[in-house]
């Protein structure tokens, strides 16, 4: 079962390309070459995207927000951690897609926060409708690879 909620006989495990330091530094590497050169800020929703933001960020040498699914009764209470100017242009970085649907969520909480959304990268799309939607939803979205692209064998 995906977090969309789909059930699908192809699962791809973030975690092992997240938490292994060789994977993750290449990853910031290729994800920071498709960061657009006006970009001000990154953000990385919670928790699958963090450390590909934080590898993003150090690679561009750009400061993160995260973005909260939802507000914690404690702490900061906040839906985005880290600052964020009015007005600022970002972009938006992501795991594996398949709708899109908390993409484009954070997306809002991010342009609800006054921000200008560029773009959002992804490393993986399922290719199960996130490009169509993220368009639907204004985003220009590109992502490292596509299902289609990837041995499944």
């Amino acid at each position: 079962m995906l977090r969309s909620g789909r059930r699908s006989n192809v699962y791809f495990d973030k975690y092992l390309f997240e938490t292994r330091p060789s994977i993750l530094r290449r990853l910031g590497r290729h994800l920071a070459a498709l960061v657009p050169h006006d970009t001000q800020r990154l953000a990385a929703p919670e928790l699958g995207a963090v450390l590909l933001g934080g590898a993003v960020s150090m690679e561009a040498d750009l400061p993160l927000v995260i973005v909260r699914k939802e507000t914690k009764e404690y702490g900061t209470s906040r839906l985005l951690e880290g600052r964020l100017e009015v007005g600022e242009r970002v972009t938006v970085i992501e795991d594996v897609l398949t709708t899109g649907g908390e993409a484009i969520k954070a997306a809002a909480r991010l342009r609800d926060a006054g921000a200008t959304v560029l773009k959002l990268i992804a490393v993986l799309d399922r290719e199960e409708g996130a490009a169509d939607n993220l368009r639907a939803a204004g985003l220009d979205y590109t992502p490292l690879f596509t299902r289609s692209q990837l041995p499944l064998d």
